[in-house]
């Protein structure tokens, strides 16, 4: 299979297309239920805020603006993550266009990430770290752009997306510490010019209000990441241990990758230029962030979940077609077309497979039906609607999302509850699973004051619901 050179654009329209089209149309027909860090997004996304406990706000304010045109349509939610994928995709294509005088090359730039799976297989989980994918390209994008035109619009739009991938996920710090690091470099070959300055300003209206949130929430969110990398269990061997199993990790992601480069490629040589400023930038953008992540763990004993990773490896195809960019020719892109459709096709049927094959997943619980029987029983008992939903996120979290009149999520502190608040005009849904029927059945027991309680027991679920209304 080969591309003419007049029909590189249409392909890649074609490929974004297809791959929106795959990458919605599977998860959607064969899974019953949203992922977990989806059916999260969405009720925290219950009750907008600047912040949450684990996260920034972004996902969940852009899961929400779905929610509140598509309501309860999965679907929708696999094609949000899909359209940040894609985004991320025309960006780099975009970027890459300062870099190739052959429109090949930019191509070959894109199609190489489908070699890892962050973009394909993982991408159907719309999360925090799916969230950061079109902020850190246009990041990158604009601050290049800055750099080369050196204008206000530039600066203040790298400013901008730089904010919004931080209210993404805090790990977005270690993209701007890097791109710092590159205005480090420009101030030793004295380019460096103080507009770029203006980006603050942007960044500061954008991020500023989450700050004041932490402050006032005790850096909550701050203690969850620092609790996620188990630094409260570090011990010295973590120190060696964890970043050995980060450098593995990679590796075996970025293999495909590496394959699909090696059928493009024909010698891999290459002498580097310390004075092509293009090379710089992209070498610093693409290894200085996963560097930082080496030594975090290295220095603090960290553990790296493999997720976090997701946007890191937005640009390794620009960088690595400049560096081969001579060594790639025209007669071998045949070949490598071919191992990208193998793969095109390999990481879909793997993700079915495993979706059919392996059963008691998140994706595979039944919040649909769990929902429709509270309902019935609800209709069936009271006149009012039911305003709020208590529970641990997985369980009411996917009540708030299925029941009809949308209520909203609360967790947190109905674990040391006491009584239902009285001030609740709407009614009131408390569930648990398993471990935590017992405090349902208590919160139904002590609500005895209110005007009816019925407690409802799923057996067949593991599930006790405490249901609060009106006659």
């Amino acid at each position: 299979m080969s591309i003419k050179q007049g029909q590189i654009s249409k392909f890649f329209v074609i490929f974004l297309f297809v791959h929106v089209s795959i990458w919605t149309l599977i998860p959607s027909l064969i899974n019953s239920n949203l992922p977990l860090d989806t059916i999260e997004a969405l009720a925290w996304a219950s009750d907008i805020q600047w912040g949450y406990s684990k996260h920034p706000p972004s996902s969940a304010w852009f899961s929400g603006l779905v929610f509140a045109i598509f309501s309860n349509q999965d679907w929708a939610y696999y094609l949000l993550s899909q359209l940040f994928v894609v985004i991320s995709f025309i960006i780099v294509w975009k970027f890459s266009e300062d870099f190739f005088k052959k429109q090949i090359h930019r191509l070959i730039s894109v199609l190489l990430l489908e070699g890892i799976c962050f973009y394909n297989f993982t991408s159907p989980e719309f999360n925090v770290y799916v969230c950061q994918l079109p902020f850190w390209t246009l990041t990158v994008f604009y601050c290049w752009k800055g750099i080369t035109q050196n204008d206000y619009i530039s600066w203040l739009l790298f400013g901008f997306f730089a904010g919004f991938g931080a209210l993404s996920h805090y790990l977005f710090f270690y993209l701007l510490m890097t791109l710092n690091i590159f205005f480090i470099y420009m101030m030793f070959k004295k380019e460096f010019n103080s507009k770029c300055l203006i980006s603050l300003i942007a960044f500061s209206i954008v991020f500023l209000p989450h700050l004041i949130w932490l402050t006032e929430n005790n850096f909550i969110t701050i203690n969850y990441a620092l609790h996620r990398t188990g630094l409260e269990e570090s011990i010295f061997l973590n120190h060696l241990y964890y970043p050995i199993i980060f450098l593995a990790k990679q590796i075996g992601i970025m293999v495909p990758f590496f394959i699909m480069l090696l059928f493009v490629v024909s010698k891999f040589k290459y002498k580097i230029n310390l004075k092509d400023k293009k090379l710089i930038f992209l070498i610093i953008i693409n290894i200085v962030p996963l560097l930082l992540i080496f030594l975090t763990s290295f220095f603090l004993g960290a553990r790296i979940r493999t997720m976090w990773m997701t946007p890191f490896y937005l640009f390794s195809g620009v960088l690595c077609v400049y560096i081969f960019q001579t060594k790639i020719y025209r007669e071998r892109f045949k070949y490598f077309l071919n191992v990208f459709l193998f793969l095109f096709i390999l990481y879909p049927s793997i993700y079915i497979y495993h979706s059919i094959s392996k059963k008691g997943q998140r994706t595979d619980y039944p919040g649909k039906e769990i929902a429709q029987l509270i309902q019935t029983k609800w209709d069936n008992t009271f006149s009012n609607e039911i305003e709020i939903v208590f529970g641990n996120v997985w369980e009411a979290g996917n009540l708030s999302y299925h029941l009809k009149s949308k209520p909203e999520w609360t967790g947190g502190w109905w674990h040391g509850i006491k009584e239902i608040p009285k001030n609740i005009d709407g009614g009131i849904i408390v569930i648990g699973d398993y471990d935590e029927n017992i405090l349902v059945n208590k919160i139904c027991t002590i609500s005895n004051t209110l005007s009816h309680v019925v407690l409802l027991q799923l057996k067949y679920f593991n599930h006790n619901v405490c249901m609060i209304g009106k006659k």
